[in-house]
């Protein structure tokens, strides 16, 4: 409140969102359990129409959207996959066609054919590809090409632009690595300063801001912490400092928001959430930072610890060394990203799990499509990243990414359990092995 006790516009906005939202939950905690079940089933069909006709026709009103075309091909398909369901082999094969004219002959793509190729679109384009797999989806992306606009994009003060004279900031930091890591031609000239760049965006609060002297904010977070992960240097971060800002951003209303004192909003139930899970498989280095002793029986969950160290045991390959991992003519760097998931997620849930998934499912579904919060539209975006965030709240108490979650943990029927991802990328696990084994092979 003001000095004079009147609301501030920001105050006056929160006030409404929460009357909102607790209206709801009121509305649906008062109808008998039969009617109560119905509200927590996730809509799937009917998702997976919504998203499958984004892919075939879009009203006028999209046009603004000419030079994101690669992003909502992206979210359709991610989101499309994250429900277990896929499109047609035409739709596929239309997609990759489409993408292919997105490509640039110097490398990267563009938000449309003949576009100029940007960072933002090379990610989306590339986890759209990746989502599709198969040989002829994998083999369309031009490395060598791609490897080049990437060293052009690279700032000498350690970031990356997001296109040629664009802006330098830890989104373009993320996609640049999240790309080369998962095609398999990350090598010591990428990484380069990009550590640096991004420790100086870690703000006083702890989380990580664009750029430096920003503010922190929930996607730059994820973008920020997820690099350093994938280059091996999340130990420069202060990760205590870290979590602290991260879980006071899930709000009363069970949602995440973006930056202190803002509004809840459905997309960081990923941004927010995936950080998180990035978390807790990085157990060692947030205890060696607070000075506190490792110990087996800190992490052990209750009946799970023996089940999950035989897990690991029959799962486990061993670790390739620095200069065996890229058979490419660029030489890579470590596998970061399949060491990392590989890992025992060693650390509980930090957030509240049935809090999020009770916001996702009351208050951002739609009968088709999810919204930001109530008094919002659906759209592609928001189904994306809200369902990657779902997935992150079902998968946040299993030790291994590839072992089911207990019933206990997913709020409403156990069909609702969606395809889990893999948190550094967002892509969904099985699609990501599959590119993991094809970039990897001498072949490729």
């Amino acid at each position: 409140m003001e000095g004079n006790g009147v609301a501030t516009k920001s105050e006056e906005e929160q006030f409404a969102v929460w009357n909102q939202v607790f209206r709801i939950y009121d509305l649906v905690f008062g109808l008998p359990p039969h009617a109560q079940a119905l509200h927590f089933e996730i809509r799937r069909d009917n998702h997976v129409e919504y998203l499958t006709r984004g892919l075939s026709q879009m009203g006028p009103g999209f046009s603004v959207m000419d030079a994101t075309r690669p992003w909502v091909c992206y979210w359709v398909m991610h989101s499309i996959a994250l429900l277990g369901d896929c499109v047609s082999d035409k739709l596929e094969n239309d997609i990759i066609d489409f993408l292919q004219r997105c490509q640039d002959p110097n490398g990267g793509y563009g938000g449309g054919p003949g576009q100029m190729p940007h960072l933002a679109t090379t990610y989306a384009a590339i986890n759209t590809l990746i989502t599709v797999g198969g040989i002829r989806s994998l083999t369309s992306i031009n490395r060598e090409t791609l490897y080049g606009f990437l060293l052009r994009m690279k700032d000498s003060g350690g970031g990356f632009r997001m296109h040629d004279g664009g802006e330098i900031d830890v989104r373009a930091c993320y996609t640049a690595i999240s790309v080369a890591s998962i095609l398999n031609i990350l090598d010591h000239r990428l990484i380069q300063g990009t550590g640096d760049y991004i420790m100086r965006c870690q703000t006083y609060e702890g989380g990580i801001a664009g750029e430096p002297g920003s503010e922190a904010h929930g996607g730059y977070t994820f973008c920020g912490l997820a690099a350093m992960v994938l280059m091996n240097e999340v130990n420069r971060l202060d990760l205590p400092q870290l979590i602290n800002w991260i879980v006071f951003r899930q709000g009363v209303e069970g949602g995440f928001q973006g930056r202190t004192n803002k509004l809840v909003d459905g997309c960081y139930s990923f941004w927010q959430g995936a950080a998180i899970a990035i978390i807790q498989r990085l157990r060692s280095t947030v205890m060696e930072q607070l000075g506190l002793p490792l110990s087996k029986t800190d992490f052990s969950q209750e009946g799970a610890a023996d089940s999950s160290n035989s897990d690991q045991e029959e799962h486990s390959e061993p670790e390739s060394s620095v200069n065996d991992i890229c058979q490419s003519e660029v030489a890579g760097v470590d596998h970061n990203g399949d060491s990392f998931i590989k890992a025992l997620q060693e650390i509980g849930p930090l957030f509240n799990t049935f809090g999020l998934q009770q916001y996702i499912l009351l208050c951002t579904q739609e009968e088709a499509g999810f919204r930001d919060k109530p008094g919002k539209s659906r759209d592609h975006y928001h189904t994306c990243y809200v369902l990657s965030g779902l997935s992150i709240c079902h998968y946040a108490g299993t030790r291994n990414i590839d072992r089911p979650p207990r019933t206990q943990d997913i709020m409403g029927p156990y069909s609702n359990l969606l395809e889990p991802v893999h948190p550094l990328y967002n892509v969904v696990f099985d699609k990501y092995q599959e590119a993991f084994r094809f970039f990897s092979s001498p072949e490729s």
